[in-house]
């Protein structure tokens, strides 16, 4: 059983790119008390292109504390809960060996993972490392987005309780968790 440590939401943030001006929804901060999660994510969070961020598979984006820590290692400075553009930052929770279909109680919302996160240019840009998209993939700690099959509230401190996918579903990492330790 693992906990939610942290419950990130955005507001809009404008970055410059090639001349053009975009909205993001990826510098998340922690927010306190109980938050609504719906089919198309947590009350408050703001989502710049749901076709690629967002929308009901990709709802709700979570990633173990424990990646951001191996990050901040890899990286040499604090990264914190949220960094990543995640919704949930999670303790204990194994998100990488996660499989596609196994869902999380959580609150008392229901969360099925539906696919591993694919960054795109936003997060090199808040890395501020070119290459970091790269970097992430092979990594292989790509946290998860989850879709929302109950709707409810969800906050820090509360437990996630696992019901086991398909045993032959593919791995959130696309790979057994030892080999990407």
């Amino acid at each position: 059983m693992g906990e939610v440590i942290s419950v990130n939401v955005a507001e809009p943030r404008t970055l410059m790119r090639r001349g053009r001006e975009l909205t993001t929804g990826l510098w998340k901060r922690p927010v306190e008390g109980a938050v609504v999660v719906d089919p198309l994510g947590l009350e408050g969070d703001f989502q710049a292109d749901r076709r690629v961020h967002g929308g009901r598979d990709k709802a709700v984006y979570a990633y173990a504390i424990e990646d951001v820590e191996w990050w901040e290692r890899e990286l040499g400075r604090e990264l914190g809960p949220g960094f990543f553009g995640e919704n949930l930052t999670l303790c204990g929770v194994e998100v990488r060996g996660a499989r596609i279909g196994e869902r999380w109680e959580i609150g008392s919302a229901l969360l099925e993972v539906s696919e591993p996160r694919h960054p795109c240019w936003k997060l090199a840009t808040k890395v501020g490392e070119p290459g970091f998209v790269k970097r992430f993939a092979q990594a292989g700690r790509p946290g998860a987005y989850l879709r929302v099959v109950r709707e409810g509230e969800l906050r820090v401190g509360d437990a996630v309780m696992f019901t086991a996918g398909p045993p032959d579903a593919p791995l959130i990492a696309g790979r057994a968790v030892s080999e990407a330790s």
